[in-house]
């Protein structure tokens, strides 16, 4: 079995995995045997995706040993990382579908934001089973680790690292890649049950206290309280979230030398000193605005900014305080925030805090040279896990190329979304930001009576941000030339 697995198709492959995940659900039954009623739901999309699953490993041929002139290893990735978050995307939905929990549309929405660990919810969570919020925690949990981790950690092939690489993993922290993968599996194994440990120490409910940590290793959001971590009045819980949303949005390389106690390493990393540095001012600003225009004292204005600013910037969406109640000066740090995101090779979306502290590198130096003598040459660098590296020509061009693509998605889908919802402006940029970057806060705009163009907006909004956008566009362009050379030869 492992020798026919091992060699049969990565989409066969990865169909599997998704439908054991999608079962996970089922073992909190025994606790909750009262919601076995609900068993179906979940049974359903497991049957279909192992038929499914088998059916492609038999009947799809052996990808060929030489890639074509157009195949890059990006290409090559491209298209089973999307269709395993496609088909992961819909058989996510089934069960909230046949549970009857939520219509269609609303169901693939909520399976978007928990895959894409967004957080943007349509459903009530009062009234959902603890099966379903389970669900919920999961997916966003599994999505972000990514599929890919998962593929590699169980089983060796060929294209692993072309899918690894596809899903936006930069990092290989180990001398093989089914190490890596074991590695990163096992740092977030033992930080979920550490989490889950010092959130029931700390009054949460066992239940909840998992999902909680899931939802904060993967920087989403989810909750099982409609009120988010404020609901609690704990100060205690949430300074162990705010300590789990920093894991999650730290660099996987980063969190091994954590564990290996290597600290002196890590402050040499410039995006951990940019992160400090982006923390202490944007938590200042905020509390300040806070302050001024709220009327909260220091120390209450403090705790929610320090809250809030690590939520945001970490994409997670936690929250203590409902934030259409803050100032508008603050709000807007909160969308820079969310732009910029955390570190790369992390579970948290945005542009990323490594592309943020090139960018102004970049500008620095430009800046420079225009006011340097014309014969002085530069060699600016930066620090990284690895070591040091230079700034040059290749990775200023992919760091401008990138950003650029990631504000014109901006503004396009804050566009639409003032179309499709008839919000104003702000409203929408903050939205749809907030869907783009992974964040899942909303300001109102995501609810169960959304329109369908609006829902459709913000999940493609996620998919982009999730996916880091290049893999959707190289995705679709990579499947059209395929149809598009099937169809030639077809013709002749």
């Amino acid at each position: 079995m492992k020798k026919f697995i091992s060699e049969s198709s990565n989409y066969g492959k990865l169909i599997l995995l998704i439908g054991l995940l999608i079962a996970v659900p089922l073992a909190v039954l025994p606790f909750y045997p009262e919601e076995s009623r609900y068993a179906p739901s979940f049974l359903f999309p497991l049957l279909v995706s192992l038929v499914l699953g088998f059916a492609v490993c038999l009947c799809t041929p052996r990808t060929k040993k030489n890639a074509t002139e157009w195949e890059s290893p990006l290409q090559i990735g491209s298209l089973p990382v999307m269709a395993a978050w496609c088909f992961a995307f819909f058989a996510g939905a089934v069960p909230f579908m046949i549970g009857g929990q939520l219509n269609p549309l609303l169901a693939v929405f909520e399976s978007v934001s928990g895959w894409t660990s967004t957080g943007l919810t349509v459903a009530d969570v009062t009234l959902m089973p603890r099966i379903f919020l389970f669900h919920r925690a999961f997916m966003q949990y599994c999505g972000g680790l990514g599929f890919m981790v998962m593929i590699a950690m169980l089983v060796q092939s060929k294209q692993n690292a072309n899918l690894y690489r596809a899903e936006g993993h930069p990092d290989k922290i180990a001398p093989s890649l089914k190490r890596t993968s074991q590695i990163i599996f096992l740092l977030y194994s033992c930080f979920l049950f550490a989490g889950s440990l010092i959130y029931k120490i700390f009054g949460m409910e066992l239940f909840e206290a998992v999902c909680h940590t899931m939802a904060a290793l993967s920087t989403a959001g989810f909750t099982t309280r409609e009120g988010s971590i404020g609901q609690y009045g704990s100060l205690p819980l949430e300074i162990v979230t705010i300590a789990l949303m920093l894991v999650g949005s730290t660099n996987f390389a980063i969190l091994l030398l954590l564990v290996k106690g290597k600290f002196r390493q890590i402050s040499k990393v410039s995006e951990m000193r940019f992160m400090a540095g982006l923390v202490i001012v944007f938590v200042l600003l905020a509390a300040f605005s806070l302050m001024g225009e709220t009327g909260m004292g220091p120390g209450e204005s403090f705790k929610e900014s320090l809250f809030g600013v690590v939520s945001i910037f970490t994409t997670t969406g936690y929250s203590t305080m409902n934030y259409a109640l803050w100032p508008p000066f603050a709000l807007g740090l909160l969308i820079l925030l969310m732009i910029i995101g955390g570190s790369v090779g992390s579970t948290s979306g945005g542009i990323k805090l490594l592309r943020a502290y090139l960018l102004i590198r970049i500008t620095k130096e430009n800046l420079k040279n225009r006011i340097s003598p014309a014969r002085k040459v530069t060699a600016p660098a930066y620090y990284q896990v690895q070591g040091k590296r230079l700034i040059d020509n290749a990775l200023i061009n992919d760091t401008l190329g990138f950003i650029a693509c990631y504000m014109g998605v901006l503004i396009a889908g804050t566009l639409l979304l003032t179309l499709t919802s008839g919000c104003p402006l702000f409203d929408a940029m903050f939205e749809f930001a907030s869907a783009f970057a992974t964040v899942g806060i909303s300001n109102g705009l995501t609810n169960a009576n959304a329109s369908a163009g609006s829902l459709v907006v913000l999940m493609a909004g996620m998919i982009l941000g999730r996916l880091e956008m290049f893999i959707v566009f190289v995705g679709i362009y990579t499947a059209i030339h395929l149809l598009r050379r099937r169809l030639q030869k077809r013709a002749k």
